[in-house]
């Protein structure tokens, strides 16, 4: 009878204990995720209201006159965002998988050390350095500036997801391949990463989302524009700049135009990751093999 009650006593411990853990993990979850939800909320609330159709379509115009919007910024974003694409997805997945299928070499891990100090420099310091040697070279700001700051700073990160996704792939696949006769290289681009690209799309869509946002390479490198920029090598506007110049003007019609640029970029960094997972996930669910 004793031991009974003893036992007793245990599990009821046993499930307060683990109630009370329970409590705890979802409290922990609502804190991590409280800043976002209160930031998203906050944006939401002083941008919404100058959301319109002219909003997207019209250029900023003088604090006097309503009706402006930031149709220059979107194109410009989008313009160096894609320069910068252009320039550091290709180098970022090569030097990924130059880390992932080849660690043995010195190079490699040179290479993937320097690559993370990359990854760690503050932005500015990479405005810094493109404005000495493009701007200075050129004698002007331009979007081809901006777009090679935004790549530098992308480079590491793809290239470091790109490695990550690629050592997730089974040794077992490789040494399958080449026990064929697949040459290396060919198993790589055929078995390799055709196998971890669901990883490369996501760390291609963090570089992106990193690039969209950075605002201090842009003041030094494509410096914004009021219209729109009609050459590479001109000022060119961004939805960070005039988040940021407009932000800290003192004209309320001028802050509520940033309120609502943040909540434009904000929003479409969450729609590109939906559509990533979305599309990566339905990728993933029709190659897995069926019981």
């Amino acid at each position: 009878m004793a031991g009974i009650m003893a036992s007793s006593g245990i599990d009821r411990r046993r499930r307060i204990t683990n109630r009370a853990m329970t409590g705890l993990v979802y409290l922990s979850v609502c804190l991590a995720i409280s800043p976002l939800v209160f930031i998203l909320a906050d944006v939401a609330i002083r941008g919404a209201s100058v959301i319109n159709i002219d909003f997207f379509t019209h250029l900023p115009r003088p604090v006097d006159v309503s009706g402006g919007g930031i149709a220059n910024a979107i194109v410009g974003s989008f313009v160096m965002v894609g320069l910068a694409s252009l320039m550091a997805v290709p180098f970022g997945v090569a030097a990924g998988i130059f880390f992932s299928e080849w660690p043995e070499s010195r190079l490699s891990t040179v290479s993937s050390f320097m690559n993370d100090v990359l990854a760690e420099f503050p932005s500015i310091v990479v405005g810094i350095f493109v404005y000495v040697l493009v701007v200075l070279a050129t004698g002007t700001f331009s979007a081809l500036a901006g777009g090679m700051a935004l790549a530098i700073i992308m480079i590491p990160i793809v290239a470091r997801t790109t490695e990550e996704s690629l050592k997730l792939v089974p040794r077992n696949l490789r040494e399958a391949s080449m026990a064929l006769g697949v040459p290396r290289w060919k198993t790589v681009l055929s078995i390799v990463i055709s196998t971890g690209k669901a990883g490369l799309f996501t760390g291609v869509l963090l570089a992106v989302a990193r690039a969209a946002g950075e605002t201090a390479p842009l003041l030094l490198t494509a410096l914004g524009n009021s219209f729109y920029a009609t050459s590479l090598m001109q000022p060119t506007a961004a939805l960070p700049l005039l988040i940021y110049t407009d932000g800290i003007s003192p004209f309320p019609q001028w802050q509520a135009d940033a309120w609502g640029a943040a909540l434009v970029l904000i929003l479409s960094m969450l729609a590109l990751n939906l559509a990533i997972k979305l599309t990566v996930g339905r990728r993933m669910s029709h190659a897995r093999p069926e019981n």
